[in-house]
């Protein structure tokens, strides 16, 4: 905001960008910068004490909380959504809660913004000396920055966490070549790294263009600089790289040079390991459906007595290839960062798409209970529960604490050639066998029947998905009236719509569009479907191809076994 074009700047890049963040101190902010900050993008304002005396003393400039409050007053002013970012330090820790009671008063989002306190590019000493005297020590900052192993964990596995990859010999490869973000600073440097503060690492936009930037500069510092031997022999083989926030960014500001360790961090490193070991031990379980785990973290430790029995039979120990992550929290999102157009409003249920994301609002007839934000193909979702702080004791009928997970797997499923079908499952003398048919159609009492005598997958809810080598039935945990159920599957042989009568018969039906018409309504759809029925359809024209379709007449005598038995 140094810049007498700024809101020139803003303007441009709030119209053009789709993501952006302004982190200020907020002393210069006026009535017209505030109105521009309206617009969508994140913006953070810094907080570096609850009064004027610790904040001005924090940041050397006599006036600027009185400047930081005016600045926020225009935000306000302007209904501008904003963040404060409590800012701790040795010289203001003592006013934190204090600090934290203002943020809340001046906004309805806070953060605590953990500062690692990278100290000077310009080499100063007095002026480094400085910012050492205010660094935390490793024990507080651990506690104000507590890692989100899940996000974490997830970054690691789709590549995106660039800063915790350095499995190859150049230095910024990882930095250039996955992200998809950069830093211009107020005199028109642009780097892919706010950090980078290395003039032969930043490109000047004022003698050059953006695209040659983006397209030519960055890309040519992929291989120009290599990890030297210091590094090699030191954090590059040190078993808490992965824990570490060192970089050669911030090693090259703490001492100069690139390869260097900052033992600073080597404390917090080992307080992160030994803090994700014991999380992943307490806070995390495994779940298979289908060939497909279920990841479930939660912010309260889950013990053996949080979900139904039922759920032990699915529990596995591992992650697998096809996984999708629940993490449930016992607090309130910022919503104003989620909301976008409604596409879904059937009580109690209201769901918003915005920018990739899928947000479900769950309500009761007082107050909103649940906000669960889904990722793009619903294979993340971070379910906040507003209405508890705690998890359920052996009340967890569901993973997602949901009335019923499908509404999470049924949209799931879509994508992986496999839909939720309104049945009962068994595994019959070796043969896979659907029962087929609404609420009081038979489905539980065919259960009953053949117990003792086939293995029951599930007697109300049951995944049918397609292999190479033909279709397959998955039990599941969303059981009727029986509760036994079982994490078997098997290939499916056949399929029978229930008809309940006086005598006991299978009649083949060979008519596709009857098939298909009979099993349509039976097969379990999720809220959002815009795009699930393309991928649906196709799927039951193929079974009613491939697989026999039987009517099935039946009494509670249990003499349709036998008939069951000549198939």
């Amino acid at each position: 905001m140094l810049r007498p074009d700024f809101p020139d700047i803003i303007d441009y890049i709030s119209r053009n960008s789709s993501s952006y963040t302004v982190n200020t101190n907020g002393t210069l902010i006026t009535p017209k910068i505030a109105k521009l900050m309206k617009r969508k993008g994140v913006k953070l304002v810094s907080l570096y004490g609850a009064t004027a005396e610790v904040h001005d003393h924090i940041t050397r400039s006599p006036g600027s909380f009185d400047a930081l409050m005016r600045g926020i007053a225009y935000l306000r002013e302007d209904r501008v959504w904003f963040t404060v970012q409590v800012i701790p330090l040795k010289d203001n820790y003592g006013q934190l809660k204090d600090m934290v009671k203002l943020a809340k008063s001046l906004s309805g989002n806070y953060r605590i913004g953990v500062n690692w306190l990278y100290l000077s590019a310009s080499r100063n000493a007095q002026r480094n000396t400085q910012i050492k005297s205010q660094r935390l020590s490793a024990e507080v900052v651990f506690s104000l920055n507590t890692p989100d192993i899940s996000y974490n964990d997830w970054l690691l596995s789709t590549g995106q966490d660039s800063c915790r990859k350095k499995d190859d010999e150049f230095m910024f490869s990882g930095c250039v070549r996955e992200s998809n973000s950069f830093h211009v600073d107020a005199y028109g440097k642009m780097s892919f790294c706010y950090f980078i503060k290395i003039p032969k690492l930043r490109y000047d936009l004022i003698g050059g263009s953006f695209r040659r930037c983006w397209e030519e500069f960055f890309p040519s510092l992929v291989v120009k600089f290599r990890f030297g031997r210091k590094y090699k022999n030191g954090c590059g083989v040190c078993q808490l790289r992965q824990y570490c926030q060192i970089c050669p960014a911030y090693a090259y500001l703490e001492h100069g040079d690139f390869n260097s360790k900052v033992d600073y961090l080597c404390p917090i490193a080992r307080k992160k390991r030994d803090f994700e070991r014991r999380w992943k031990k307490e806070h995390r379980r495994y779940y298979n459906i289908a060939g497909v785990t279920i990841e479930v973290n939660s912010d309260e430790p889950i013990s053996d007595s949080v979900f139904e029995a039922k759920f032990r039979k699915f529990e596995v120990n591992d992650p697998g290839d096809d996984m999708i992550s629940i993490h449930h929290h016992f607090s309130s999102p910022n919503l104003m960062e989620y909301l976008g157009r409604e596409c879904y409003n059937i009580p109690p249920w209201k769901i918003y798409e915005n920018n990739g994301f899928w947000v479900y609002l769950e309500s009761d007839s007082k107050r909103l209970c649940k906000v669960a934000v889904f990722n793009h193909d619903h294979t993340r979702v971070r379910i906040y529960h507003l209405d508890s702080n705690v998890l359920p004791k052996m009340s967890g009928h569901s993973l997602t604490l949901f009335p019923t997970d499908q509404i999470l797997i049924a949209r799931i499923l879509a994508d992986r050639e496999a839909f939720y079908l309104h049945s009962c499952g068994v595994i019959f003398e070796g043969k896979g066998m659907l029962f087929v048919g609404h609420s009081g159609s038979g489905k539980s009492t065919m259960a009953s029947m053949l117990k003792g005598e086939a293995e029951i997958l599930c007697d109300d809810r049951i995944i049918v998905r397609r292999y190479r080598a033909g279709f397959r039935i998955h039990g599941t945990w969303s059981h009727g009236d029986v509760a036994e159920v079982s994490a078997n599957s098997s290939g499916l042989a056949a399929v029978m719509f229930l008809r309940k009568a006086k005598r006991n018969r299978l009649i083949p039906v060979k008519d596709r569009k009857q098939i298909i018409g009979r099993m349509l309504p039976c097969i379990i759809r999720p809220f959002v479907c815009r795009d699930w029925w393309g991928k649906i359809l196709p799927l039951v024209d193929a079974i009613s191809e491939n697989v026999d379709f039987y009517v099935m007449e039946f009494d509670k005598s249990g003499k349709i076994l036998d008939e069951l038995r000549k198939l």
